[in-house]
């Protein structure tokens, strides 16, 4: 590609045109030396008027104050029930470290090039991804519990390619040619299209939307995004997008909203009922035959997680109540006695992103032990529950 007719840029630089403007798209990969490389060499031969990066500001102070979970507050994490989102959240900022140590790069480190590279050229840098905490809770939103577990479970461990060796440089350069990127998109779009879709796609209309904005007026502009949003960015360039709607959380559906109370509702009324009707069973055979396999359920998960025993004990005494009470988790209750033991200190939550690249580091480190007993109390509970509805229904 050759601008003016006379330097020569990188294949991986996509040239868009809207108005008077001229955007020089650089598609890079997170963890790749090449793409820091390439994005100091365009920014130096364009010498553009304004550099975009896709970062938004919380991504931007992450990778340059590397202190973003320095204030984590764990006991509203779990008083809210996000354990598992935040569990997720750290097992992918573990994976993309994992594959930047090994190929000695810092994920986002083409990022950061670029804003210094436009710093030290007097140009200013404008962030025009979303902010990350949106795109994470919209991504999580469309997600249902076995589908959060398998994707938390799919990065804690996956950091190896299909043929289960380790990710090397041509790995990741391969993964921008278009042919490679086409099939990998086409892939996830298969194989989880609720990803696909807040993770990918809604971004490129971002992204596009933001570059055109921030570059209206300018000549000549340089964005520097990873290679998988180019094509998306390409095609929305120009439209007319509404970002407002792209940043809004969606509230939980009506049907699930009504099947949440719905089941408890129909289980205590069922339980009722076959009591009064039965003429075997007693009502104390029933109450046990639901509260024993769901206090069980949750003590037990909360014990093979690394639970204290007062962990466990509040388990046993929550679960069955939390089971039926759609505004109360077991997690919530079982989480805030972990943290009060455990009592995690700002230094636990700054080692957070060290820590998370080994399962030994994620088991011994406070937050995340107190993040899994949390979660598998409530996976117990859950269980459990449905284990307990089994047996109800067999004594009716």
């Amino acid at each position: 590609m050759w601008y003016g007719g006379e330097v020569e840029l990188p294949n991986s630089v996509t040239t868009l045109e809207r108005g008077e403007t001229k955007y020089f798209v650089v598609g890079t990969a997170h963890v790749s030396q090449r793409s820091v490389d390439e994005v100091r060499h365009v920014i130096e031969e364009v010498k553009p008027d304004l550099v975009c990066v896709e970062l938004c500001k919380a991504r931007f102070d992450a990778l340059t104050k590397d202190s973003a979970f320095r204030d984590l507050d764990v006991f509203k994490v779990v008083r809210e029930g996000k354990g598992l989102y935040l569990l997720a959240h750290l097992a992918l900022s573990s994976y993309q470290r994992k594959i930047g140590a090994s190929l000695g790069v810092k994920p986002g480190a083409e990022l950061l090039a670029a804003v210094h590279a436009a710093r030290d050229a007097g140009v200013p840098v404008e962030l025009i991804d979303r902010d990350i905490n949106i795109t994470l809770k919209r991504t999580w939103a469309n997600l249902g519990l076995w589908k959060r577990s398998m994707l938390l479970s799919s990065l804690l461990v996956g950091w190896e390619d299909a043929k289960g060796e380790p990710v090397n440089e041509k790995t990741v350069e391969d993964l921008k040619e278009p042919k490679a990127l086409s099939e990998m998109l086409t892939e996830l779009g298969r194989a989880v299209p609720e990803v696909k879709g807040p993770l990918v796609d809604e971004r490129d209309k971002y992204l596009a939307s933001k570059m055109t904005e921030a570059g209206a007026g300018k000549r000549k502009v340089v964005a520097v995004v990873g290679a998988a949003h180019v094509p998306g960015m390409r095609e929305h360039v120009g439209e007319v997008i509404d970002r407002s709607v792209l940043e809004r959380i969606p509230p939980p559906s009506l049907l699930w909203r009504i099947v949440k109370w719905a089941i408890p509702i129909l289980f205590l009324v069922a339980l009722v009922w076959g009591w009064q009707r039965s003429e075997t069973t007693s009502f104390t055979e029933m109450m046990l035959a639901w509260i024993l396999p769901t206090s069980i359920g949750a003590g037990a998960l909360t014990l093979l997680a690394g639970g204290s025993i007062l962990s466990v004990i509040s388990a046993l005494l929550v679960a069955p109540i939390a089971a039926i009470h759609p505004l109360l988790g077991t997690g919530m209750v079982v989480g805030v006695v972990e943290a009060w033991r455990r009592k995690p200190s700002v230094a636990d939550c700054e080692r957070l992103p060290d820590d998370v690249q080994t399962m030994r580091g994620f088991w011994r480190n406070p937050v995340t032990r107190i993040l899994l007993i949390a979660v598998a109390s409530g996976i117990g509970t859950a269980v459990g529950f449905w284990v307990g509805v089994g047996w109800v229904a067999s004594l009716l």
